[in-house]
């Protein structure tokens, strides 16, 4: 009897120990998650297109004569004023060849005077007095023309502008009218675009169109479709047009990225819709569907309606509310009712601090 309540003993503190021994069960770290608040992105009957900022009038400049150029005055980015000398080539040759053409018209010259007074005292006649005449005039013409080439060594802007592009360096022989200095106006900046052929029309109704800097998206400019090529692009089937920009301020420099929005016909609080990126569509049998953070931190799979696919966001027309919040990173690692650690995704597209709740 003894020997069994000793083995009974002996049982409980074996049990006890290793009770008071062992550790607490760890809890798992709550995942970080990539997310943001839903925003409305305007109305389903607009139509967004990337762009570049261009000027109106571009001007390709180049040289009227051939030589190598010995002269660069400016680089890409400059802003240069009419009468601004950009560049020279060797003169040379030119100089060589305006010499030959005064000589030969001084020599031409001289001898017309000579026969003027030979025909006053009817030593010639004046059938040859005419010749030298002429050849006078050709002399004349053929120096004024090697003077011209002259200063033609010398390129210079013609009106104000900013370098885009040098097509030619110190040192290269440039033949007559071969590019060397693209030029585009400062003061007539526009967004060019490329317009799908399925939205030609839909564009050319639109009656208004909002340009935004990729630099600056808070910023919002007032625009109007100036030009339509009239044939499109034979590769990509695209229609290239302008889009001149209202009072652009300094902020709009030429060749900076650009966004243009145009506003269709009964947008005016038709068809609202909410963005969000790509990377936040998420599939649910076959349907589209978003990953909503909701009480607690804790995840539900929502179905959304898709409006319009973008270049980098899908724009929706049902399913989400602004002001909700999605996951946009990592979804397909996501399961229901997990609970997770909230990173901010703002509306700048810049990761804020994470958040623990």
């Amino acid at each position: 009897m003894r020997r069994e309540r000793l083995l009974v003993t002996l049982c409980l503190s074996a049990l006890l120990l290793a009770a008071c021994g062992g550790e607490a069960p760890k809890t798992e770290p709550l995942r970080p998650v990539l997310t943001m608040r839903v925003g409305e992105a305007g109305s389903s009957n607009d139509y967004i297109y990337a762009g570049e900022v261009r000027s109106r009038i571009e001007q390709t400049l180049a040289f009227r004569v051939p030589g190598k150029i010995s002269e660069r005055l400016v680089d890409a980015g400059a802003s240069v004023r009419p009468g601004q000398v950009l560049a020279r080539i060797d003169p040379a040759d030119a100089s060589l060849s305006a010499g030959a053409s005064e000589a030969q018209r001084q020599l031409a010259e001289a001898d017309a005077a000579r026969f003027r007074e030979l025909k006053a005292k009817n030593f010639v006649s004046q059938a040859a007095l005419d010749s030298r005449e002429t050849q006078l005039k050709a002399a004349a013409a053929q120096a004024a023309l090697s003077g011209n080439q002259t200063n033609y060594t010398t390129l210079k802007a013609d009106q104000p502008g900013v370098v885009g592009q040098m097509l030619a360096e110190v040192g290269q022989v440039v033949a007559a009218g071969q590019p060397v200095i693209r030029l585009a106006r400062a003061d007539t900046l526009e967004v060019a675009i490329a317009i799908p052929e399925n939205r030609l029309t839909d564009v050319r109704r639109a009656n208004e169109a909002e340009v935004s800097l990729w630099a600056d998206a808070t910023t919002r400019y007032r625009g109007r479709l100036r030009e339509v090529a009239a044939m499109p692009d034979p590769q990509t089937r695209t229609y290239a047009a302008r889009v001149s920009i209202d009072a652009p301020g300094t902020a709009v420099v030429f060749g900076m990225s650009a966004s243009v929005r145009f506003k269709g016909e009964g947008s005016a609080g038709a068809g609202k819709v909410v963005a969000i990126p790509q990377t936040a569509l998420f599939q649910k049998n076959g349907k589209p569907a978003v990953w909503l953070v909701g009480a607690e931190d804790r995840l539900e799979l929502r179905e959304v309606v898709v409006a319009r696919y973008g270049d980098e966001r899908v724009e929706l027309s049902s399913g989400l509310a602004p002001g909700e919040r999605i996951a946009v990173a990592g979804i397909h690692k996501l399961t229901v009712g997990e609970r997770i650690r909230v990173a901010e995704l703002g509306a700048n597209g810049r990761l804020a601090p994470v958040t623990t709740r």
